[in-house]
């Protein structure tokens, strides 16, 4: 089984790459957004940013819908920012994630390396601030994009990952990735 996790900054096209690609082949896909709690959407909203104590509850959420996937044999797709390393780690392994040392990350992010594939959407701050400046009915304001690139730390290895840049159109993204995943 595939799960993967489209990740990026707000405004980077999470969703719209994510249910393109669900849709292209066949796949689960859930919106990690749809899950933030009320309060945490709330403060989004009120142009504050979230910290680690907003986003573990809600990365274990989605860590546990992956699992349910995997679980019944599904592939699935999730959008999720997955901004830091700590954040790619719960979605992983779960809670005990939340609470473990650097160095204790590593060792789980080399174990667990391969369980999900990250799909980082990379590009200029300049492009996706025009993103969000055109999209309507979000919670999400332009005006924490800085916030989301400062907390930004791009995978590397060990971690399952490959990236993208987003410059290029959705059905571009889309093929590179499937290129890319590990289909029998």
């Amino acid at each position: 089984m595939v799960q993967l996790v489209v990740m990026g900054v707000s405004g980077s096209g999470k969703t719209t790459v994510g249910s393109h690609l669900a849709e292209k082949l066949g796949w689960k896909f859930y919106d990690g957004d749809d899950y933030h709690p009320p309060e945490n959407k709330k403060k989004m909203a009120e142009g504050i940013p979230l910290n680690d104590q907003d986003r573990i509850p809600w990365l274990c959420k989605l860590h546990d819908i992956l699992m349910r996937e995997e679980s019944s044999g599904q592939n699935a797709i999730l959008a999720c920012s997955a901004l830091k390393k700590m954040y790619r780690c719960i979605l992983v392994s779960g809670r005990e994630a939340a609470y473990s040392k650097n160095d204790e990350l590593e060792k789980q992010g080399e174990m667990a390396a391969g369980k999900i594939l990250f799909i980082h959407l990379d590009g200029p701050q300049e492009l996706i601030a025009k993103r969000l400046e055109k999209r309507k009915g979000h919670f999400m304001p332009s005006e924490l994009l800085q916030s989301q690139f400062d907390a930004l730390e791009p995978p590397t290895a060990p971690e399952n990952f490959i990236t993208i840049n987003l410059e290029k159109s959705v059905s571009e993204v889309a093929s590179e990735i499937v290129k890319s995943l590990p289909l029998k």
